[in-house]
């Protein structure tokens, strides 16, 4: 991946794995290759390092998918785009729209900030050793600005995924919840819920 890309552009590649980084120099020396913890590197300070247009592509390790994709999120407003593979459960949540049960904070707060669109999907033949699970391609452009508020509401509307909203939003009051649910069901599920109805509840929340 490192290869493809190097060539006509300046591109930086942090890997923890000394062998890799030794690898990836030799098949891409175009390329800046740095030994880092892709969890601790300071991915601002990369990007602002870079030209336009910017982005980030990754193959992302399985198991530290959630802790790469928050630091992707917060770096929204230095990037053109991004191209990212993860485990195929893990982007279908991503990009799941208002209604299905897959959707979760998760999916409220990416597709705010970005427009989330399916490459493609890649089986486990296409890795050496196969894993147990399918992979899917995912391409984010940014949209809008962060919103921490609405985030910190989605995140407590689905602490109890399965619960309805009115429940997960009891400490607000329920009368108060009631009456800026205008419009919703009271059995609502909060994965019914579309990116205006997040705005719309938290402005009347907090009006």
């Amino acid at each position: 991946m490192t290869r493809a890309l190097a060539p006509g552009r300046k591109v930086v590649a942090i890997d923890l794995d000394p062998r890799m980084v030794e690898a990836a120099a030799a098949f891409a020396p175009g390329a800046d290759v740095r030994l880092l913890d892709a969890l601790q590197a300071d991915w601002m300070g990369i990007l602002e390092g870079l030209p336009h247009p910017r982005g980030i592509v990754s193959n992302m390790p399985y198991n530290i998918t959630g802790p790469l994709l928050a630091k992707a999120a917060e770096c929204q407003p230095r990037i053109d785009r991004a191209v990212l593979m993860m485990q195929r459960e893990v982007g279908e949540k991503l990009i799941a729209p208002a209604g299905d049960r897959r959707r979760g904070a998760v999916s409220v707060v990416f597709q705010r900030l970005f427009t989330v669109s399916r490459v493609c999907l890649v089986p486990p033949g296409a890795f050496l050793p196969p894993p147990k699970v399918e992979s899917i391609v995912l391409r984010f452009v940014p949209r809008l600005p962060s919103h921490e508020g609405v985030f910190a509401l989605v995140r407590q509307g689905f602490s109890h995924p399965r619960k309805t909203l009115a429940n997960n939003l009891a400490a607000w009051g329920k009368d108060v919840v009631a009456d800026a649910a205008e419009g919703l069901s009271p059995t609502v599920r909060p994965h019914e819920l579309a990116e205006e109805d997040w705005f719309g509840l938290y402005e009347r929340l907090n009006r």
